[in-house]
């Protein structure tokens, strides 16, 4: 771990006041004094760099079984309701993406199953495919090109993140998304805003679903079509060499369900007689299995192709981004595919072909320990014991009611577990997760009422780790996700006792400068943004900051740095800084004098100091 630049960052912190686009010119950001925060903020920061440099050899695929918290296996249903307002503000910090007082209120009377069975009962919230289109994202014109632009689906991802009222099923597909990755960066398509919207629409879709519908739906999925070959995958040609395309073959097994070794139901690795981990899948197990995946291209059947105004071009509706893909059998392999002990026979056809492939995926006994477990990892905690793996995956394996798959039956078990309601996790070092950092944006839009004066949601990619978030959703730069399930921060404390910390796989000393310097500026002043008024990436003489907070509630408490203070610690970490940490905050402060009569400015500065010193701690940035 390097130390040096730490006092440095610190004091950077205290005194820049970064843009957040390139024609910025926002007001000033809080400015105060940094002294008596350098040790807490070095502290941070040095514990998010220890998570820096290259990959170790923890895959999560049972190379290395971590070691979980100490916590013994409980029945579920042990912590029923919220005893205090911490309780519930920690249960909702899993489940969603934030926590008001209403939320916590409401919780707190009834329990956390009816809580959940509300939410599995409302229905889903505006999908993004609609919202690009309300926006005028589906108009065809050289001017804006949309058929050729990525940014209208980071706009609308931010805006499905920041604004859903159905924030558990959102926060699921969030987590899905990480699993059943296709990237937006890695999309090249005509309507790729609209393909990576209908994506997203089927993973929050099948949320609340069933996991073989789900697998279904991404693997005839136009997006992941593209993004791993399956569009356009031909059956084999003796006469030229060609073979069927493995990628998508290879990917849904390694990553989408089974994993790469034979888990045991607690997610722990079957080992052979030498003691090495047993595979779950051979080569030869692709090579069959990609045959099943030939013959499927977009469909166009409802193409109604446009030429673009002022040009030759013609291009097509963005109809087919939300059909599954077709099957031509003409170019759909007959040769019989044999595969983790099943064989289709040769010339089946392709859709019986496809059926029994995705049933052998879902009922392999190994999907529910290594989905459960990165279910757990994304909501939870980076290192679910054993026995609480065990419980998500015999959940997954029957609902209580004889049905596999079952999605909310997942969900229940996760987050019900004693493992995660229970406040011994909050003492335990190993519990908990790194928060990702686009989940702590999303966290602080939410939580402070973020808004868009004119609706235009222009929240850009985010991924520069040296100037934004080093993250941003549905931008993964691969198909194995921001960070590997396995990920070990090498030459840490972590390491040395075999636990994981997969979001650690982002953290550089580039990427925590990165943060604390871009959530200085958007605390602040807001997200700056050309052309709010107009939905292309224009800029006019409107540009500014369109997208803002508001601190109603923080602001009615200025005047009181102790009252502020606890209010953020409830909300944006359920209560879990420690006094050491609240008094270093306050202290700081109230080193300037602020009233309720003090100018807006000054009561703005103080306010947004409050929170991005809250936001940079280290026990905030760890989620318990």
């Amino acid at each position: 771990m390097q130390t040096s630049y730490e006092e440095p960052l610190a004091t950077r912190i205290a005194s820049e006041a970064p843009t957040s686009a390139p024609h910025a010119t926002p007001a000033a950001s809080p400015q105060i004094d940094a002294k008596p925060l350098l040790a807490g903020l070095a502290a941070s920061a040095a514990l998010a760099a220890c998570g820096g440099g290259g990959s170790s050899d923890g895959d999560g695929n049972g190379n290395g079984t971590p070691t979980g918290p100490d916590i013994p296996p409980t029945t579920i249903g042990s912590h029923p309701a919220p005893l205090n307002d911490r309780e519930a503000a920690r249960f909702l910090l899993q489940a969603q993406f934030s926590a008001s007082p209403r939320e916590i209120s409401e919780l707190r009377a009834t329990s956390y199953a009816e809580w959940l069975q509300r939410q599995f009962s409302a229905p889903p919230s505006l999908g993004g495919w609609e919202w690009l289109n309300q926006r005028g994202y589906g108009e065809v014109s050289s001017s804006t090109a949309y058929y050729d632009n990525s940014y209208p689906g980071d706009y609308m991802i931010w805006y499905q993140l920041m604004q859903s009222p159905d924030a558990l099923r959102k926060r699921v597909a969030l987590a899905l998304s990480e699993i059943f990755v296709v990237s937006l960066s890695g999309l090249d398509l005509s309507w790729r805003s609209h393909a990576i919207a209908w994506y997203w629409d089927q993973l929050v879709a099948n949320a609340f679903g069933n996991y073989r519908t789900l697998l279904q739906d991404v693997t005839l999925n136009p997006a992941m079509g593209y993004y791993l070959n399956t569009r356009g995958n031909q059956k084999e040609n003796p006469a030229t060499g060609r073979q069927p395309d493995e990628n998508f073959a290879r990917e849904v097994m390694q990553l989408m369900s089974i994993g790469l070794v034979m888990f045991n139901p607690d997610g722990t690795a079957q080992r052979d007689s030498a003691g090495k981990p047993i595979d779950s899948y051979t080569q030869s197990d692709v090579t069959h299995l990609a045959r099943v995946f030939t013959g499927y291209d977009y469909d166009q059947s409802r193409n109604s192709p446009t030429t673009v105004p002022g040009s030759s071009r013609t291009v097509p509706s963005t109809a087919f981004t939300r059909l599954p893909m077709a099957l031509n059998e003409a170019r759909h392999s007959t040769l019989a595919a044999t595969f983790l002990g099943t064989t289709i026979a040769a010339g089946t056809p392709g859709a019986a072909a496809l059926k029994t492939a995705l049933d052998t995926l879902f009922n392999h006994p190994n999907v529910g320990p290594f989905i459960g477990r990165q279910l757990i990892q994304r909501l939870v905690t980076s290192n679910p014991s054993p026995g609480y793996i065990a419980r998500v995956a015999a959940a997954f394996n029957n609902n209580g009611a004889g049905v596999r798959g079952d999605m909310r039956a997942v969900i229940r078990a996760i987050l019900l577990d004693d493992e995660a309601r229970s406040p011994a996790g909050l003492t335990q070092p190993a519990f908990g997760k790194l928060r990702e950092p686009m989940l702590r944006f999303v966290q602080w839009g939410r939580t402070f009422g973020l808004s868009s004066a004119q609706g235009s949601w222009k929240i850009g990619n985010l991924s520069d780790p040296g100037s934004r978030l080093g993250q941003s959703p549905l931008r993964s730069p691969s198909v194995f996700n921001f960070f590997r399930p396995g990920y070990v921060p090498p030459s840490t404390a972590l390491a040395a006792s075999g636990a994981v910390a997969p979001e650690f796989q982002l953290v550089n000393e580039s990427s925590v400068g990165g943060y604390l310097n871009y959530m200085q500026g958007v605390i602040r002043n807001g997200i700056y943004v050309n052309a709010p008024e107009l939905p292309n990436n224009a800029s006019t003489s409107n540009n500014g900051f369109d997208i803002k907070a508001s601190y109603v509630n923080e602001l009615a408490l200025v005047g009181d740095a102790d009252a502020l203070v606890a209010r953020l610690n409830l909300l944006l970490c359920a209560g879990q800084l420690s006094a050491a940490t609240v008094k270093l905050i306050t202290d700081a402060l109230k080193t300037t004098n602020i009233t309720a009569a003090s100018p807006d400015n000054a009561r703005r500065d103080r306010v947004a100091a409050a929170v991005l010193l809250v936001m940079a701690s280290a026990e905030y940035l760890i989620q318990k």
